[in-house]
């Protein structure tokens, strides 16, 4: 049975088409030949994450469900979504510092994005928790690819515009914006355009860095 009201339905929509998107950028990544192998598998596992935590919040969103099964929904997304700004920082510090930069922080970015996830399970599943907890990663980031983009780093500055568009999409989330357009949007079906827009351009950044 689907939910209601019909924000509901339309953040459900984009949640999934997020994870449709993401879906086909990690079989993109995971499937690239050549150097850099490792570096392509880890974003590959960027956007397999984020599609899994975008197809259980589209599930969580669109569907009537008791309390119970809604909980237990909400707990592989949190940890899903941890894990994916994780491992945004982990990809990041490759294309700063290399690969084996990045394979020494690997397991304590892990170790933060299950702190993460605790933290929001102790504080009863507030979304604003990964608002911050994203926001400083994405700010971090960010002044890495700034940096790579003025030192002339192939694609670094549409990494850096994705991320900036991603802490647009992060402010809106946090806010009580809504919109019609054709149906009605809330804050959360917004945040999940304009993420949308935020990750074909990251995608493209991250592809060809």
């Amino acid at each position: 049975m689907l939910n209601s009201p019909v924000t509901e339905l339309t953040t459900a929509a984009t949640d999934a088409l997020l994870a449709a998107v993401g879906v086909a950028f990690a079989l993109l990544f995971a499937t690239r030949r050549g150097n850099g192998r490792w570096r392509a598998g880890l974003w590959a596992w960027v956007f397999a994450l984020m599609a899994l935590g975008s197809a259980l919040g589209a599930a969580a969103h669109g569907l009537a469900l008791g309390a119970t099964v809604r909980w237990a929904l909400w707990q592989p997304l949190f940890l899903s979504l941890g894990l994916t700004v994780a491992l945004f920082g982990v990809g990041a510090v490759c294309d700063w510092r290399g690969e084996a930069a990045a394979r020494r922080v690997l397991p304590a970015a892990l170790a933060v994005g299950a702190l993460f996830y605790a933290t929001t399970a102790l504080g009863g599943g507030s979304f604003g928790i990964f608002v911050a907890y994203e926001g400083a990663a994405m700010l971090a980031a960010l002044v890495i690819y700034v940096r790579l983009a003025a030192l002339g780093r192939r694609g670094a500055g549409f990494v850096a515009i994705g991320i900036a568009l991603t802490l647009v999409a992060a402010g809106v989330q946090a806010s009580s914006l809504s919109l019609t357009l054709v149906w009605p949007f809330d804050h959360n079906g917004l945040f999940h355009l304009v993420q949308l827009a935020a990750l074909l351009v990251l995608a493209r950044g991250v592809w060809t860095g």
